[in-house]
């Protein structure tokens, strides 16, 4: 079921309003951020050097495009690939909704960890001819297209670790990855249905799915996927200076946008954040980049006081859980996320700050309409359960599968709902007997 409140008087939208260029002019500068701040911290040799090295390296989780190529190059693809989107969205006159925010964001952040200016197009050509094939334009698919290239890793191994000749490589990754991207649409319209909109990660959900049935058809064939762990440290004082002030930017230009106030970022508190809830269409692009801002500031402050670092992966988790600020997460469904994590963290056989727990927690935000929807001890309970769940489910899709969160939180969701519906309704009815 999906859920759109639109409850707002047409003048109080109107009155807040901000035009649909300035909203692709500020995300854009985002993307301008981040490739200055590449420039900055690295030469630009070094960063045409790095990024070659993050186009030919596996992408398989983890790899932490810091480490592969240096933060400057790590820093500039995310903010050029994401540029490119941006552009393309404006070409074809996209409206700019908290969907295309979210798509954004989460290509920004993932662009520190396995989406590079190389894989990612042969996916997106797979959604267009889908569309082709069914007749409907592009613009219908086009956000499918966007957290589709989920799956871009897989397009790497094809093309530069496989043992055909230069030719069949070519070929075989070609195919791989525009079919992928040609069976997502369908398949995640089915798969919404599984979660029932509890796991903001459809994409991911659909995409563990489609990983687990190639990397096994590959496995038969004698291909294993290059599993590796690359995760940088000791860059927490530069890096945390540069999210504070990216997130406290967001704040101070939603303020200004927001008639100079707070107005309204209270009301995106009380959605519970299921899909699809829009928070820019709902209460407007200014609350929304504050709400944004929060998100991010809270998320960059729980990696620190965990003791975790910052990288390209957990960069890539905060800027994930700030773009979905947009798209159904606030600080009041995404901390007893947290809280589940952590005390998954205290009772069971890992750390709070190893690299996988730290995804978790960012990821696992997930799923926050859980908590938004049932409240926060069930939300709590998902993130102790997705906390075991997410450690368990990439080796089924050996690690091509970006959103690998996603694909255990839809499990969780699909496990954990109906369980949770059964003991609300028993417990309705045994209120109304008495």
């Amino acid at each position: 079921m999906y859920r759109m409140k639109f409850d707002k008087t047409e003048s109080i939208i109107k009155k807040y309003k901000v035009s649909n260029q300035n909203r692709y002019l500020i995300t854009a500068g985002y993307c301008m951020y981040l490739i200055v701040f590449g420039l900055l911290v690295d030469s630009p040799q070094n960063i045409l050097n790095g990024i070659y090295k993050i186009i030919l390296q596996p992408d398989t989780l983890i790899t932490d495009y810091i480490g592969v190529g240096g933060m400057g190059a790590a820093f500039v693809n995310s903010g050029l690939l994401t540029l490119i989107f941006v552009w393309m969205l404006y070409h074809f006159k996209i409206y700019f909704s908290g969907a295309t925010m979210a798509s954004l964001f989460l290509i920004l952040g993932f662009s520190f960890f396995g989406k590079n200016l190389f894989n990612v197009w042969f996916i997106v050509v797979g959604v267009y001819l889908y569309a082709k094939v069914q007749k409907d334009k592009f613009l219908k698919y086009i956000y499918v297209a966007l957290f589709g290239t989920a799956m871009a890793p897989i397009v790497t191994e094809m093309f530069f670790y496989t043992h055909f000749s230069i030719y069949g490589r070519i070929v075989i990754g070609s195919i791989v990855g525009v079919s992928i991207g040609f069976i997502l649409p369908p398949l995640s319209a089915y798969m919404m249905k599984v979660h029932q909109g509890f796991d903001l990660y459809n994409i991911g959900f659909t995409a563990g799915m489609i990983g687990t049935i190639f990397v096994s058809v590959f496995k038969s064939y004698g291909f294993e996927p290059h599993m590796q762990f690359i995760w940088t440290t000791g860059n927490n004082k530069i890096l945390s200076v540069f999210l504070f002030f990216m997130f406290s930017s967001m704040i101070c230009i939603g303020f200004y946008f927001n008639d100079k106030s707070f107005k309204r970022v209270k009301d995106i508190m009380k959605y519970e954040g299921r899909l699809i809830t829009d928070f820019i269409l709902l209460e407007g692009f200014a609350p929304t980049l504050i709400n944004m801002g929060i998100n991010g500031l809270l998320s960059t402050i729980y990696i620190l006081l965990v003791g975790g670092d910052l990288n390209g992966p957990t960069i890539g988790g905060i800027l994930t859980v700030s773009g979905f600020g947009a798209f159904g997460k606030h600080s009041k469904n995404i901390i007893p996320i947290w809280i589940g994590v952590y005390i998954g963290a205290l009772t069971k056989m890992w750390s709070i700050n190893d690299a996988s727990i730290l995804l978790a927690a960012l990821f696992g935000t997930s799923l926050a309409p859980i908590a938004g929807e049932f409240g926060w001890k069930y939300g709590v309970l998902a993130g102790f359960i997705h906390s075991s769940v997410v450690l368990n489910v990439g080796i089924l899709h050996g690690g091509l599968n970006l959103y690998n969160n996603g694909f255990a939180a839809g499990i969780v969701a699909a496990v954990l709902l109906p369980v949770i519906q059964a003991f609300r309704q028993e417990g309705m009815i045994d209120h109304e007997t008495h």
